[in-house]
């Protein structure tokens, strides 16, 4: 291989998505290079190429010898030790000025920690989410990078061709400062966990309130996708109940998929992140929960036989419920998006990311997983108003939610009812009323504190803080 000095990006980790990476971006005319230990990945590259512009090696000194300066070096291994190896790796052979990329998605403090690290060796350095699965990083991911936009300016032109495009405009964005690519990320991932467990539960409804078939679940999300819900999460769940299972003749595969969820740890760094700055997201909380919940499969088969609790009664209102699980997965979904976008806000004023959610809804709307219709409206939200608080109480999303709670009760009432399980749905109702109510009982909870512990309260008539000898009158 000769490539002299003539590659403009570099990625290590040919994986699936490391080398479809690659290849999308040699696609837009970049001469590029792969490296990985793996001497069978480095060959996997070679077969797979359709060019002279890609290249790949086993070689570390033959990896940076072939980059232009300042060299652009992309990492998509797994989170964690694997990154920092790699980096460690990489130092001695690395000049001032290059920039490393992390792909992964690794912890937003293991980027700060990495960023401060490379600071001073004067090597810039990205942190940056990559949404869209194997296909997106082929054909075009929607991209969150952070850090410092002296790091950015020279790989743009690069990602800018990468990414998915929507309406001519690229799904990628400087975010901000920092770890901000791995955060925004991070609530994608936890906006993604709310979403599918919201679609799980509906699924449930369906199919044992309802009774509805297969080919039924399909022709009802497929419509669905074609109006207020059109989403790649909705889109892919139609397709899904279409499919038929290879293995076992005349059965759908759907219904031989073992009910336990696995995770890679994103949406619990949600839940955790969110508890620190003191966010309430109970939607993507719920979703991560049930997570843990699917995977006790052992426990909840022989609990099924000793806990009781109503017999699932299938209703003769076919049409009334799919029409109320519509508006019900609606009014949730935007729910957890909101919930989503308030973390983010929060987090950018206590972090100092200095986040544009206009542009984080704009990037999100082509390539990631929780593409949709709804980020159209998000954008025009944040445009309107830069420190929105939350989505819901923009004057068009509140009208929207307002019109489908009601349906969202009728849905919960029948599964409280019937004993079908719908924490995240729930989760989503009770954070809208509570929203809603300028008047909670927390007043309550206020005093319990102080009885017990002397933790003073305050009062709505007077400032500061109280304390009372509880039982003394």
């Amino acid at each position: 291989m000769n490539t002299q000095a003539n590659c403009d990006f570099g990625m290590i980790g040919l994986g699936v998505m490391g080398r479809n990476f690659l290849l999308n971006v040699a696609d837009h005319q970049f001469e590029v290079i792969g490296y990985d230990l793996d001497k069978e990945k480095v060959e996997a590259l070679d077969k797979e190429k359709a060019g002279d512009n890609v290249h790949a090696t086993a070689e570390l000194n033959t990896f940076v010898g072939a980059l232009k300066s300042p060299r652009r070096i992309m990492l998509l291994v797994p989170a964690g030790k694997a990154v920092d190896a790699v980096i460690d790796s990489l130092l001695p052979h690395l000049d001032e000025g290059d920039i490393i990329i992390d792909g992964g998605n690794s912890h937003y403090d293991d980027t700060t920690r990495r960023m401060e690290k490379l600071e001073d060796a004067k090597i810039h350095f990205l942190g940056m989410g990559v949404s869209g699965g194997e296909k997106g990083a082929r054909f075009g991911p929607s991209l969150m990078p952070g850090g410092k936009i002296d790091a950015y300016e020279p790989v743009r032109g690069i990602l800018e061709a990468a990414a998915a495009k929507v309406n001519g405009e690229a799904c990628v964005a400087f975010l901000g400062n920092g770890a901000a690519g791995n955060y925004v990320k991070m609530v994608h991932n936890g906006i993604e966990y709310g979403i599918m467990q919201l679609i799980a539960e509906i699924y449930d409804v369906l199919r044992r309130r309802g009774g509805l078939s297969e080919e039924q679940l399909h022709q009802a999300f497929k419509s669905w996708n074609e109006g207020a819900l059109q989403s790649f999460l909705v889109e892919i769940t139609a397709d899904i109940f279409k499919q038929s299972d290879d293995q076992v003749e005349g059965a759908m595969l759907i219904n031989n998929i073992l009910d336990s969820a696995k995770q890679k740890g994103t949406g619990k760094w949600t839940s955790q992140s969110a508890m620190d700055l003191g966010v309430a997201i109970p939607t993507i909380d719920s979703a991560v929960t049930m997570r843990y919940l699917s995977a006790l499969k052992d426990e909840r088969t022989k609990a099924e036989s000793l806990l009781s609790g109503p017999e699932v009664q299938k209703t003769d209102q076919q049409e009334e419920l799919i029409a109320q699980a519509h508006d019900a997965l609606h009014f949730a979904m935007l729910v957890s998006y909101a919930q989503g976008f308030a973390m983010l806000q929060k987090a950018s004023e206590e972090m100092g990311f200095g986040l544009d959610l206009v542009e984080v809804a704009k990037i999100w709307r082509g390539g990631c997983i929780i593409r949709s219709r709804m980020l159209e409206d998000f954008m025009k939200a944040f445009a309107e108003d830069k420190q929105l608080a939350n989505l819901m109480i923009n004057p068009d999303i509140a009208k929207t939610l307002s019109q489908t709670a009601s349906q969202t009760r009728k849905v919960l009432v029948q599964c409280l009812e019937q004993g079908i399980p719908t924490a995240a749905l729930s989760a989503s109702l009770h954070y809208y009323d509570s929203y809603r109510t300028s008047r909670l009982p927390s007043n309550l909870v206020q005093a319990q504190r102080d009885y017990f512990g002397a933790h003073t309260y305050e009062r709505l008539d007077k400032t500061g803080a109280f304390h009372t000898i509880w039982g003394a009158s």
